[in-house]
């Protein structure tokens, strides 16, 4: 799309969510989930390509279990503490899939983060423009079973006041990057720079109910300066909360898109913190018994914690971050959240931000290492002037996926028929450590989900998008073979921008269902046959 058509249509999104904004003031009662519309053309694409697979586990051992948060495979947007991107329940085979989502606003609405509760319930944050929207819903139907309305991000204020709808596509704060803890709380940080642990249950009514057991305000060594609807000219410094995560020791993690890394003691409600100057932490970070592990657009960090909670950097190593930011990128820098892995758990993988081409990362963990061992491998991936991404690695045993997400920018970088140039490779650690091999390349273009592994299966999970030279926007849940790489199956969850994903990720629950958050609310995919 030439760029003159590409700005009036980001003008006429941005003046639609003003609306938006208007219209949708106050909570939405519970309510049966309402399809999202396909865009016209839905019966000139295929609806299903390729066979059923046979499920085939893929051997290994799953990340350890952290003792506060839910189980590994329902806790957060990457599976576990580790970020491995794995999921020990079986996904669909591709056994005559079934298609049904939830529309969750007129305009928006998307559903990022999907975790579930002990009983199989779906817990998800759905971004709209008046606020993000705690949600729990009934995992076959999507139905809405209890709902709480989180505050609306500065970054929607901007857009919709200067009528830059890209702003909201690069802020990564609010509440998106929550996670399920070991009682099945919702522990999240909102737009006011707050900590809130959320507890659902059944009121004496028998209705599903959020409740706020804690909160933490961190506005004491966070500038929060922020616009809103009545600060539209603040003069200060607002500073986003991006994601929180928790140590093995129980205290609850928090970084900041300008560098801030703290800590919050639940048990005395104590917070500590520090600041990377003069760098951004976009993404969300992984946890294991050796330490915090964060990058920011300068450095690996490994961090642990004094006795009184502040955090201290264990090691530091920086990377090419390039020169600038690339086409599919929220910043220049990793656009990945740290993977904790290997068969000994000594290994941590990022990509770099390299201009050429994107390098895959594998550092050796441990306070020890010494500093010119501490690099195992730097792989460059897909083609020259064309690669990036802004998701996590899938980790399982001693081997990496990564996707390229070069090209996609927010829901109009690709309508009209429009894909990115995509590509899929596995990489895999030598079993002595002594660097990586490439396994297998895939032509597979998923823009910008973040992917996933089903480990009781071997199947790998991307949101798939080609070309259509009759400007059809057609979505595909795609299932690749993970020794392989090859394409097994894909069906078609709908067209048209409303079921872009939109950097939300792919998330397999405990009855097989696959969940992909979509511009327009969530869908889910499951076989019948």
């Amino acid at each position: 799309m030439p760029p003159p058509y590409r700005r009036a249509l980001t003008r006429a999104l941005a003046l639609t969510l003003a609306v938006a904004s208007v219209t949708l003031l106050g909570p939405v009662a519970p309510a049966v989930a309402d399809d999202i519309p396909k865009a016209p053309g839905h019966r000139l694409v295929a609806d299903y390509q390729g066979a059923p697979a046979t499920a085939s586990p893929v051997p290994g051992q799953a990340p350890p279990q952290h003792p506060y948060l839910a189980p590994n495979g329902r806790s957060g947007m990457h599976a576990d503490a580790a970020g491995s991107g794995t999921h020990p329940y079986s996904g669909p085979l591709g056994r005559n899939p079934d298609v049904v989502s939830e529309k969750i606003a007129p305009v928006g609405g998307e559903c990022a983060t999907a975790t579930f509760d002990t009983a199989g319930r779906l817990i998800t944050v759905c971004g709209t423009f008046t606020g993000f929207l705690l949600k729990l819903l009934d995992p076959r139907t999507l139905d809405t079973l209890a709902e709480y309305k989180l505050p609306q991000r500065s970054s929607t204020v901007e857009a919709i006041t200067t009528l830059d709808f890209t702003k909201i596509f690069k802020d990564t704060s609010g509440g998106a990057y929550f996670y399920l803890d070991d009682q099945d709380r919702v522990v999240l940080a909102d737009s006011r720079q707050h900590v809130l642990r959320i507890a659902h249950r059944q009121n004496a009514a028998g209705r599903w109910e959020f409740t706020v057991e804690n909160d933490w305000d961190l506005t004491g060594q966070v500038p929060h300066d922020c616009v809103s609807w009545t600060n539209l000219f603040p003069s200060g410094t607002c500073d986003p909360v991006t994601s929180v995560m928790p140590d093995w020791q129980g205290r609850i993690w928090w970084v900041t898109r300008l560098g801030r890394v703290g800590t919050v003691d639940p048990r005395t409600s104590a917070i500590r913190s520090v600041r990377l100057a003069g760098e951004e932490i976009q993404n969300s970070f992984s946890v294991a018994r050796d330490g915090v592990s964060i990058v920011s657009d300068h450095a690996l960090y490994s961090f642990t914690a004094d006795p009184d909670g502040t955090p201290r950097v264990q090691w530091r190593q920086t990377y090419d971050r390039g020169t600038g930011t690339k086409p599919g990128s929220v910043n220049q820098g990793s656009g990945t959240t740290p993977d904790l892995f290997g068969t000994g758990e000594e290994f941590v993988a990022i990509t770099d931000n390299a201009d050429d081409r994107m390098n895959v990362l594998v550092y050796r963990r441990g306070t020890d290492v010494p500093a010119d061992r501490r690099l195992v491998c730097s792989v460059p991936v897909f083609g020259s002037g064309r690669s990036t991404t802004d998701n996590s690695l899938i980790s399982w045993g001693n081997s990496l996926v990564v996707e390229n997400n070069y090209g996609y920018e927010n829901p109009t970088s690709l309508l009209l028929g429009r894909s990115v140039v995509g590509g899929v490779t596995r990489i895999d650690v030598r079993p002595d450590g002594s660097g990586c091999d490439t396994v297998w390349e895939s032509a597979v273009r998923s823009p910008s989900t973040v992917p996933k592994l089903s480990t009781a299966n071997g199947l790998l999970y991307f949101y798939e998008k080609e070309p259509n030279v009759l400007g059809i926007d057609a979505w595909y849940l795609t299932a690749v073979d993970f020794r392989t790489g090859e394409r097994r199956w894909r069906k078609l969850t709908g067209t048209g921008p409303a079921y872009d994903n939109n950097w939300a990720p792919i998330t397999i629950g405990p009855d097989g269902t696959a969940y992909a958050g979509v511009f327009n609310g969530i869908v889910a995919v499951r076989d019948t046959g």
